[in-house]
């Protein structure tokens, strides 16, 4: 595998500063929920920031030990537009910088007992940070 550096020059642009400030201030409760859970290394350590900046586009969830996006996806994300925008992000994210996204609709954070999904997700990031240590 090629070496991908964790930080790039497209990361966090300052022009993008107030838009992620915004977005941080303004967020959906499901994005709040996420964030309660993944904050201050909670999950296996992994160190998370939210409303990070590559290139364009502002990642919801991100993890750079593991390369990871996690998106938390609205009612707007499943029009024609919306899933046609977030493929063509995907694409961007993965063949320009490597980084894997993670989608999860807004209510699978309340819908389900919030444990199983937790629990889901924690069994995930664990399996990715278990596979990439054994690359090191």
């Amino acid at each position: 595998m090629p070496y991908i550096p964790i930080s790039h020059p497209l990361d966090n642009l300052p022009e993008k500063m107030e838009q992620r400030r915004e977005l941080r201030t303004h967020g959906t409760p499901a994005e709040g929920a996420m964030w309660r859970i993944l904050r201050n290394r909670q999950v296996h350590g992994l160190r998370f920031r939210r409303q990070y900046s590559v290139g364009p586009y502002i990642l919801d969830f991100y993890c750079p030990e593991l390369r990871l996006d996690i998106e938390m996806d609205g009612e707007s994300h499943f029009q024609y537009d919306g899933v046609e925008h977030d493929a063509e992000r995907t694409r961007y994210l993965q063949c320009e910088h490597g980084i894997e996204v993670g989608r999860y609709e807004n209510s699978q954070i309340f819908a389900q007992p919030q444990g199983n999904f937790v629990e889901a997700l924690k069994l995930r990031l664990k399996e990715k940070k278990e596979a990439k240590e054994k690359e090191s």
